[in-house]
């Protein structure tokens, strides 16, 4: 039972947070500034998750075949290939590693 009202109260903050936008802007356009800050959320979001996978818990279990996949997205980005074939590459080049190792 202590599970289920944790879930009811953290679905209410959350909808709670969400609806304080709404009800504290009205109709009003947000300024320039928070616009920007709101369009670098999800790269720095996307940054941190892809670091915490590949760290693992407390740091402790770096996956080096992971970094090479990363490495071989990277340097296939730079080089201006298409995203979904870079992914495919750092898919393959993590994936053939673990097979060797």
């Amino acid at each position: 039972m202590t599970l289920w009202l944790g879930i009811a109260l953290v679905a209410l903050i959350s909808i709670g947070f969400k609806a304080a936008g709404p009800v504290l802007l009205g109709d009003r356009p947000l300024p320039p500034r928070l616009t920007g800050v709101i369009a670098l959320l999800a790269p720095a979001l996307l940054a941190g998750l892809v670091l915490t996978d590949l760290t693992g818990p407390a740091w402790s279990a770096v996956d080096w075949t992971l970094c090479a996949g990363l490495a071989a997205v990277a340097v296939t980005c730079l080089l201006r290939v298409p995203m979904l074939a870079a992914i495919l590459c750092g898919v393959a080049v993590t994936a053939v590693l673990r097979f060797l190792v």
